[in-house]
């Protein structure tokens, strides 16, 4: 990784580009970091969304991760589930939530 970046990337993110049995990642440096930064943005931006569904709506935290979710993977999507499943659980880690359990069908891209 470039010793210039001051972009920190959590291994938890660098691991979506990663495929199985393999070590390296199968993208570049960079459109890793552009992907991480747009993520961690969505996530910080759904900070207030998800608190102010939670209680006015008098939602528990894991259906107003799911709504999340649903939100970020639908036919305009510009993530794919795995990142998108990565905004989510940061979302939730923002929040001081529990980190979701993703079903069968959300597992899959």
């Amino acid at each position: 990784m470039p010793e210039a970046s001051q972009i920190e990337i959590p291994p938890t993110f660098v691991e979506l580009f990663v495929a199985p049995g393999k070590s390296r990642p199968s993208a570049s440096y960079a459109m890793i970091a552009a992907r991480y930064e747009l993520c961690e943005d969505l996530a910080q931006t759904l900070v207030p969304t998800a608190t102010q569904l939670q209680l006015m709506r008098d939602l528990h935290a894991s259906a107003v991760l799911a709504q999340c979710l649903q939100a970020l993977v639908g036919p305009d999507a510009v993530l794919d589930r795995c990142q998108a499943r990565w905004v989510v659980c940061r979302l939730a880690e923002l929040l001081g939530w529990e980190q979701p359990v993703f079903s069968a069908e959300d597992a899959t891209d």
